[in-house]
């Protein structure tokens, strides 16, 4: 498989593993009780889960996360997130046997009245196999608790916030001679996103917000709807704040739009930057400041209010 290609995989893995723990819920003990502090562990669950969590986020490490996560149905096909079902997810340490105090999720739409994800802000205190108890409860219908196992590493690939952005020389409008459809699959681009490179906006202490998004070959959806969100919220931006999208994958003209350049096991290849940057899924947004500081990052979906606050954050600095 290609590199963005992993988080796939790792879907799998984490709805087979969901299957599992909630298959085995009457005895594990996993199970939400209502605290002072809201829900804990204590309780366990009986019956069979209507719902598979699927945890979204490629890359969970030590330190401070931004835990995305979703439900599917019980056959596990058809997403159920929405904003009327309400979530959110404990967690219990390795070597540990009891969650500690939940932390609410915030629901956004990934893709307006289709898909959404939840957005939890969680710390991990240490590498290792880790449980989540996801606490759900559809309209009308009983608090359901369901355990997923999952790993944290010590360490991710994607750059990290507060680490130096790599000035990678990504592809603008001067590179095809101003024909926009060269450098983008979005069926309306904004050429205010292709104006510059990353490099060129190091080197002018200029800060940005770069988007890795392909709305023709992304493979979570997602792409063109994110790339969408970005591009309203740069309508009302500051002007010292430059935005950069990239396509994420080897592209190629064949005289009339871009086609993938596939290996020789047929899959999509990332670009350079894709690997410079680290990441392992797309669409993934990242903040940097003039001092080519990287100041926030956001895997998949960003609600309007986080880029807000991320982009009035390097405007200032």
């Amino acid at each position: 498989m290609h590199r963005l290609s992993r988080l796939a995989a790792s879907v799998v893995i984490t709805v087979v593993a969901a299957v599992v723990l909630a298959a085995c819920s009457p005895s594990s003990g996993v199970a939400p009780t209502e605290g002072p502090a809201g829900p804990t562990a204590g309780a366990s669950t009986s019956g069979a889960a209507t719902v598979v969590p699927v945890i979204i986020s490629s890359q969970l490490v030590m330190g401070d996360n931004r835990f995305l996560f979703s439900f599917l149905d019980a056959k596990g096909n058809t997403p159920v997130g929405a904003p009327d079902r309400p979530a959110s997810v404990a967690f219990i340490a390795p070597g540990e046997t009891q969650a500690g105090t939940a932390v609410p999720a915030e629901f956004v739409w990934a893709i307006e009245g289709s898909r959404g994800e939840y957005i939890a802000h969680v710390t991990f205190s240490s590498a290792g196999d880790w449980k989540a108890i996801f606490v759900t409860q559809a309209p009308g219908k009983p608090k359901e608790a369901i355990g997923v196992a999952f790993q944290v590493q010590a360490k991710g690939s994607a750059i990290a916030i507060g680490a130096a952005a790599p000035a990678s020389r990504t592809p603008t409008l001067k590179d095809v001679a101003g024909n926009l459809f060269q450098l983008s699959t979005d069926t309306n681009p904004d050429q205010g996103f292709y104006q510059v490179s990353v490099a060129d906006a190091l080197a002018a202490h200029t800060p940005f917000v770069l988007v890795f998004a392909t709305p023709a070959f992304c493979q979570s959806a997602q792409c063109g709807p994110t790339l969408n969100r970005v591009k309203a919220v740069a309508a009302t931006s500051p002007k010292s704040v430059s935005f950069i999208n990239v396509e994420p994958y080897v592209l190629k003209w064949d005289g009339s739009r871009l086609q993938p350049v596939l290996d020789a096991n047929n899959q999509l290849q990332p670009v350079a930057s894709v690997n410079e940057w680290g990441i392992l899924s797309e669409p993934w947004i990242f903040t940097v400041d003039k001092t080519g500081t990287v100041r926030a990052s956001f895997e998949g979906v960003a609600s309007d209010a986080e880029l807000k606050a991320a982009i009035a954050a390097i405007a200032g600095s």
